[in-house]
Parts: structure tokens; C-alpha cells; sequence
């Protein structure tokens, strides 16, 4: 029995024909490729700005000044 272990195979098999290899190279590829995709899709498609506030309604009010004393308590 030798001391040390023998090698399995003496003619290993290139790292591009591993598939763990394409699932490691392959996660991160996918991610980039959407984040593209993702980019292309916001600068097409723009949300639209508002520039007039909604105004509350009588049943609101309440409600809005509770928030705005929540916000600035010293006021």
C-alpha cells in the first residue's frame, strides 16, 4: 500500500467542459445581462413627474395633521 494517494485520472478534462463551472460563470452572467435589460426598460420608460400635490380631502384632514405633528412634534 503506497504513502501517498495516486492520481485518479492523468489526463483531467479542460475547465470549460465542467458544467459546475458554466453554473458559477453562468449565475452572475445572468445577473448582469437583466440588470441591462432592467436599465433599458427605465430609461424608455420614464415615470411621469407630479408636480401638483393631491389635495386632501375633508375626511383626510385628521389624519394629515397627525402626521405632519408626528413629523414636527415642536410646531
Amino acid at each position: 500500500m503506497p504513502l501517498y494517494a495516486q492520481p485518479a485520472e492523468t489526463n483531467p478534462t479542460p475547465w470549460w467542459r465542467l458544467p459546475i463551472v458554466w453554473m458559477v460563470i453562468g449565475g452572475p452572467a445572468v445577473v448582469v445581462v437583466a440588470s441591462f435589460a432592467t436599465l433599458t426598460l427605465a430609461l424608455s420608460n420614464p415615470d411621469p413627474v407630479i408636480s401638483v400635490p393631491p389635495t386632501a380631502s375633508a375626511s383626510e384632514q385628521p389624519a394629515v395633521q397627525g402626521r405632519n405633528h408626528a413629523a414636527r412634534p415642536g410646531r
